[in-house]
């Protein structure tokens, strides 16, 4: 184990034991959200650092192992037993090590959400489009092995067949985790069922893949950014409502969205009916924001679906399929068009686990 790491994990011991007099404070009990996320935190921590444990009592029996047959050379039961348990011990300590570096790994909060994908025709005209529909049958597939569900949002079909464009909602467990590497450019070269002379041809279609966005997450207000004025109604209301201060006005500070209500005798109704219009604004705000956002990481995902702006390559003259972002070449690309896409994935996992391991014990 690297130092970096070692220190890491010691400093997590530390944590662990603050974390376990945070619990055992009485007055932590009487904010839940606080102790739900304590408790959260303790309970990973306390995970990690049963691992470590373990591994440092693994690394002492291998010393210990070792030490044995150092002295056992007249012995040579004794020496055969050392030897089994060194190996043993080395055995664990490379799993252990495993297991410790993938937990402390950063983890997508968005890897376990729904996801939209996008394919869309660019160069190569109609055999790009109808390269856009083999990536969209592999993906169908590969989701129907997944378990999960697809539905498709719009299309704009080729007259020949396949798509200028498609959008799929795909639903399920984890799905963005595992199709976000696709997003980029994907390079196909093959000969056309267009083509009459047997020349093959390069074209290329764009896939962005993007969590879908939690409808249902709760704007959470701060008083303190709220200005509430109460006034007189004015207009129709009735003599009632005229004649008292019943009308509310709510002000969003930060944004300076302003709902206001006047429709009812009770100011306190007023309030509650003007808070869940401002909640509705400020929650439409926000998907405007984040529309506006996912358009511009659409745009940096997909590239120019230029031939040159690529990160995978079909070669079906070859069988092959190339991920140029990891140098990963695979001749099975039968099976992967058909939705065997479980070895791309998971080595474009292992690439970004083991980008992710390298920063970590960089910043250790």
């Amino acid at each position: 184990m690297k130092e970096s790491l070692r220190l890491q994990l010691q400093r997590l011991v530390h944590r662990l034991a603050e974390l376990d007099a945070h619990l055992a404070d009485p007055q932590l009990g009487q904010d839940i959200q606080r102790y739900r996320s304590v408790a959260r935190e303790q309970a990973e921590a306390a995970a990690l650092v049963q691992r470590f444990r373990a591994y440092e009592q693994r690394e002492a029996d291998l010393a210990g192992a070792r030490e044995m047959l150092a002295v056992s050379s007249a012995d040579p039961e004794m020496a055969e037993l050392a030897r089994d348990e060194i190996a043993a011990a080395e055995a664990d300590l490379t799993r252990l090590l495993a297991e410790l570096q993938a937990a402390l790994l950063p983890r997508d909060p968005d890897d376990g959400r729904n996801a939209f994908l996008e394919i869309r025709a660019g160069t190569g005209g109609d055999e790009s489009a109808l390269f856009a529909g083999d990536l969209a049958r592999m993906y169908g597939r590969f989701c129907e092995r997944q378990g999960w569900r697809t539905e498709v949002l719009s299309e704009s079909p080729s007259e020949l067949g396949g798509y200028k464009e498609l959008v799929l909602r795909i639903v399920g467990d984890g799905v963005y985790g595992q199709l976000k590497f696709e997003s980029g450019g994907h390079r196909v070269q093959r000969v056309p069922a267009t083509e009459s002379q047997g020349r093959i041809h390069t074209s290329a279609c764009t896939v962005a893949v993007m969590p879908e966005p939690d409808e249902a997450a709760e704007i959470t207000l701060n008083p303190a950014d709220l200005r509430i004025d109460t006034f007189r109604a004015s207009g129709a209301g009735g003599q009632h409502v005229n004649k008292t201060d019943s009308a509310i006005r709510i002000t969003h500070l930060p944004t300076g969205l302003v709902a206001e209500c006047q429709d009812d005798r009770s100011q306190h109704r007023n309030k509650a009916k003007a808070m869940a219009v401002l909640q509705a604004r400020l929650r439409e705000r926000e998907r405007a924001e984040r529309e506006a956002k996912e358009a511009a990481q659409r745009k940096s995902l997909v590239g120019s679906g230029d031939r040159s702006d690529r990160i995978r390559t079909y070669n079906f003259p070859q069988g092959r399929l190339t991920d140029h972002r990891i140098n990963l070449t695979l001749y099975k690309l039968g099976q992967i068009m058909d939705g065997d896409l479980g070895d791309v994935i998971a080595a474009l996992q292992a690439a970004q686990a083991q980008d992710q391991l390298a920063a970590l014990e960089g910043a250790a």
